[in-house]
C-alpha cells in the first residue's frame, strides 16, 4: 500500500512539472506555483532525481522573471544532484538556466560557455526541442556582438530543430530574432515575412509571453517601413503583455524600442520619459544589453537637444557598457566555439566516410543487379524483335503482290506491327539513355528535308482525327545543320505524337524559330504546339517522369508507354538544354526546346532509293531463325544480290574461308557460336579471305552495340526489325573498292 501511494506522489510530481512547463507561454506565475509544489512532495518522497528536476523547472521560471541570484542558486544544487545520478541531460538542463541569467545580464563569456555544453549534451541525445532553445539563445549573443553571419546560422539551427521536434512555438521563437537580423541587414521584405510568420505561429499555439516578443519584432519593422502608428501600437501591446508576465528582458527591451520610435517621431519628451522606465528597469535587473542601449539613446536625444555636456557623458557610460559586455574572455570563447564546430565537422567526415563505404557497397549491388538488367533486356529485346522483324518485313515484301482487298489486311498487320514496335523502341531506348549509353552522332543533315520528312510521317496520323498539322520555319533558317538528325526526329516525333494523340479538334503546330546567331552557329527554337484538352497545372512537375500519364486524361484509349516525354527529356539533355512546357486545361499544350547547332554545307545525296548498283554482290548471311533468314534472303534478292545462309557463327566462320564475299550480315544470338566470337575469328585470321569484308551486325538485341569490346569488330550495326533504307544505305556506303 505503501509503495503504491508513493508511485502516485512520483506521477503527481511529474504532472506537477509538466504542466508548469506548458502553461509558462502565458502563465509564469501558475508555473512558479506549481514547480514550487513538486518541490515540496519531492523532498517528501526524498526522490533526488525528482528533486532535481522541479529545482532545475523552478529555475528556469526564475530565471525568465528576472530573479537571477534565486535561479542560480537552484540550478546550481540542481547540478549537484544530477551529478550523483550521473544525468549529464539533466545537468544540461540546469546549464541552460544558468546560461540565461548569463547572457541576459553582462556576463556573456559564461552564458556562452553553459550554452555550448547544454548543444553537446542535447546533439549527443537528439533532443531537438532543446537544441532549437539552445542555438536560438546562442544566436542571440552572436547577435549582440554584431556577428550577423553565425547568428543566422544559429537561428537557422534553432528552425531546423524545432521542426524535427515538431514545436511551432521553439520554431516562431526563432523567425522573430531572425527577422531582426534581417532588419538590421536592410532586407526589410524578408524580415516582414519572418515576422508575420513568428505571429501566426503564436496565434495558432496560444503562446501569450511569445506573443509580446512577436509584437517587439514587428513594431521593428513597421518602425522601418515608416508605419509610426503601428509599430507604436506593437510596442505598447508587447509592454503590456510583458506586465501581466513579469517578464523582465523582454519589458526592457520595449521600452528601449518604443522611445527609439518617440525618438524618430521627433518626440523627444515622450522619448526621454519610456527610457528614463527602461533605463531604471534594466539597472534594477541587470539587463546590461539593454541598459547600454538606453545609454545610448539618451546621448543621442541629448545631441538633438544641443546638450554637449550631459551628451558626452551618457557616452561615456554606454562605452564603459559596451566595454564590459564584449570583453576578451568572450572573444576566446567564440574561438573556442569556432574550434567545436571544427570538431562537430571532423565528426561529419568520420559519418561521411562511413556513409561512403556504405554507397561503395549499395554502387556495387546496383552494379549487379544492372549486368542482370541488362542480361534480361537483351534477351528480352532479342526475343520480341526477332520475331516482329519476319512480321514486318514480310508485310512490306507483299505490299506490291496483292490485290486492293487484302491490301488493306497488310495495312492493318503493318500498322499493329509498328505500334508494337514504338512500344518496344519506346522502352529500349529509355533504358539505354537512363544507364547513359546514348550519345549523339553529329554530322552534316539537311534540316528543311529532315523537317519536312516528319511533317509527312504524322500527316496521316492528323488526318486521320480530323486535324491540321502545320509546318512552320522562320526565314533565315539555313537548310543544313551539324545535327544527330535520328534524335532529332525522336523528339519532334515524340511531341507531334503525344500533341496529335491528346488533341480531339483544330491543329498542331511543328515550330522552328531562329532565335540568333554568333559565327557559324545558329540558335533555334523547336516548339510543338496544340490545341489539345490540356494538361492540369499540378500535373505539369510530374509528365516528364517515367512511365508517367496524368489520370485526368488517361483512359487508356490513347495507349502508348508513358515514356515518350521522359525520353524527350533526356534527348533534349543530350544537346544541354531543357524542354519547357506551358499549358491550359481545355486550350491547349505547347512544348518548346532550344538549340544551338552549327550551320553546315548540303550533304552529298546518298544514292537513290533502291537502285541496281547492288546487282550481283554477294553477301553471306549469318542467322539461326529460319524464317528471318528466309525474309531477308527475299528482301536482298529484291537488289538481286545472291545471299549464302549460315545457321549458326561455326557455319558463317566456315563458309568465309571458301569464298570472298562482298558483306557479311552476322546475327548476334545464334547457337554453337555467337556472332561476337565468329567475327573475331574471320578479321583475326590472316588466311581468311574476308578478313577485310564489311561486316555488319544485324540484331534484335539493342545492347549488343555497347559491348566495347566487340563494338570495333563491325561497320555497323541494324537493328532487327530491319529498316530498309537503313540497310540499303549500308551497303551502299561500303562498296568494296
Amino acid at each position: 500500500m505503501k509503495v503504491s501511494l508513493q508511485q502516485g506522489v512520483k506521477q503527481r510530481v511529474t504532472s506537477l512539472l509538466d504542466e508548469a512547463y506548458t502553461c509558462r507561454t502565458n502563465n509564469l506565475k501558475r508555473s512558479t506555483e506549481l514547480a514550487h509544489q513538486a518541490l515540496v512532495l519531492s523532498k517528501d518522497l526524498d526522490d533526488t532525481a525528482l528533486i532535481a528536476k522541479s529545482l532545475s523547472h523552478s529555475a528556469l521560471f526564475a530565471m525568465i522573471l528576472g530573479e537571477y541570484e534565486r535561479a542560480l542558486s537552484m540550478s546550481a544544487d540542481a547540478i549537484k544532484l544530477f551529478e550523483e545520478l550521473n544525468d549529464d541531460k539533466g545537468i544540461a538542463d540546469a546549464k541552460y538556466n544558468i546560461a540565461g541569467v548569463y547572457y541576459k545580464t553582462n556576463n556573456y563569456h559564461l552564458g556562452l560557455v553553459n550554452l555550448v555544453d547544454c548543444i553537446n549534451t542535447y546533439r549527443k541525445y537528439n533532443d531537438f526541442h532543446n537544441l532549437a532553445r539552445s542555438h536560438k539563445s546562442l544566436g542571440t549573443v552572436y547577435e549582440y556582438f554584431g556577428d550577423e553571419k553565425n547568428a543566422i546560422q544559429t537561428y537557422e539551427d534553432s528552425i531546423e530543430a524545432a521542426k524535427k521536434a515538431g514545436d511551432l512555438n521553439l520554431e516562431s521563437n526563432a523567425y522573430n530574432p531572425l527577422s531582426g537580423v534581417y532588419l538590421k541587414k536592410q532586407q526589410i521584405a524578408k524580415a516582414a515575412e519572418l515576422i508575420e510568420m513568428s505571429i501566426d505561429m503564436k496565434n495558432q499555439t496560444g503562446d501569450v509571453r511569445g506573443l509580446a516578443f512577436a509584437y517587439y519584432g514587428r513594431g521593428k519593422v513597421y518602425t522601418a517601413q515608416k508605419r509610426f502608428g503601428l509599430a507604436e501600437d506593437d510596442f505598447k501591446a508587447s509592454i503590456k503583455i510583458h506586465l501581466d508576465m513579469g517578464e523582465t528582458l523582454g519589458l526592457g527591451m520595449a521600452y528601449h524600442k518604443l522611445a527609439s520610435l518617440y525618438v524618430e517621431m521627433g518626440r523627444l519628451d515622450q522619448a526621454k520619459e519610456i527610457l528614463e522606465k527602461g533605463l531604471n528597469f534594466s539597472t534594477k535587473y541587470q539587463l546590461s544589453m539593454v541598459k547600454f542601449k538606453c545609454y545610448h539613446l539618451f546621448y543621442e536625444i541629448l545631441k538633438l537637444e544641443n546638450d554637449p555636456v550631459n551628451a558626452l557623458t551618457f557616452l561615456e557610460l554606454y562605452l564603459k557598457e559596451r566595454e564590459s559586455v564584449i570583453n576578451a574572455q568572450t572573444l576566446k570563447v567564440i574561438e573556442n566555439y569556432d574550434l567545436i564546430n571544427k570538431m562537430e565537422a571532423i565528426k561529419k567526415e568520420a559519418q561521411l566516410q562511413l556513409e561512403k563505404a556504405e554507397i561503395i557497397e549499395k554502387k556495387n549491388h546496383a552494379e549487379q543487379a544492372a549486368i542482370v538488367k541488362q542480361e534480361f533486356l537483351s534477351t528480352m529485346s532479342h526475343e520480341i524483335r526477332t520475331p516482329l522483324n519476319a512480321v514486318i518485313t514480310i508485310a512490306a515484301l507483299l505490299t506490291d503482290r496483292v490485290d486492293k482487298e487484302e491490301q488493306e489486311l497488310i495495312s492493318a498487320l503493318r500498322f499493329a506491327s509498328n505500334g508494337l514496335l514504338l512500344l518496344i523502341n519506346d522502352i529500349l531506348d529509355f533504358t539505354k539513355l537512363d544507364a547513359g549509353k546514348s550519345i549523339l552522332e553529329m554530322h552534316p543533315a539537311n534540316f528543311k528535308q529532315l523537317l519536312d520528312n516528319i511533317k509527312k510521317t504524322y500527316e496521316s496520323l492528323a488526318r486521320e482525327k480530323g486535324l491540321k498539322l502545320n509546318l512552320i520555319v522562320d526565314d533565315g533558317i539555313a537548310d543544313s545543320y551539324q545535327m544527330d538528325e535520328t534524335k532529332i526526329a525522336q523528339i519532334l516525333g515524340n511531341l507531334v505524337t503525344n500533341a496529335i494523340k491528346f488533341t480531339y479538334f483544330g491543329e498542331v503546330d511543328i515550330i522552328v524559330e531562329k532565335l540568333g546567331s554568333i559565327e557559324c552557329d545558329d540558335e533555334l527554337r523547336f516548339k510543338v504546339r496544340d490545341t489539345g484538352i490540356g494538361i492540369a497545372e499540378n500535373y505539369l512537375d510530374d509528365i516528364f517522369e517515367s512511365f508517367s500519364q496524368p489520370k485526368s486524361i488517361t483512359t487508356r484509349k490513347q495507349g502508348g508507354s508513358g515514356l515518350g516525354l521522359a525520353i524527350v527529356k533526356k534527348l533534349v539533355s543530350l544537346y544541354g538544354s531543357n524542354v519547357i512546357v506551358k499549358s491550359k486545361e481545355g486550350i491547349g499544350s505547347s512544348f518548346h526546346f532550344d538549340l544551338k547547332l552549327k550551320r553546315a554545307e548540303r550533304p552529298n545525296k546518298v544514292f537513290s532509293k533502291f537502285t541496281d548498283s547492288l546487282q550481283g554482290k554477294t553477301v553471306l548471311l549469318a542467322e539461326d531463325n529460319v524464317i528471318n533468314a528466309m525474309v531477308i534472303s527475299k528482301l536482298l534478292a529484291n537488289w538481286k544480290i545472291t545471299v549464302e545462309p549460315a545457321k549458326n557463327g561455326l557455319e558463317a566462320v566456315e563458309k568465309s574461308k571458301q569464298k570472298i564475299f562482298n558483306f557479311i550480315l552476322m546475327d548476334i544470338h545464334m547457337p554453337e557460336m555467337d556472332g561476337f566470337q565468329a567475327t573475331k575469328i574471320i578479321l583475326s585470321s590472316t588466311d581468311n579471305p574476308n578478313n577485310k569484308t564489311p561486316i555488319f551486325a544485324l540484331t534484335a538485341d539493342v545492347t549488343a552495340e555497347y559491348q566495347n569490346e566487340y563494338h570495333s569488330y563491325f561497320n555497323g550495326f541494324l537493328r532487327k526489325p530491319i529498316e530498309l533504307d537503313k540497310l540499303y544505305d549500308a551497303l551502299m556506303n561500303n562498296i568494296p573498292v
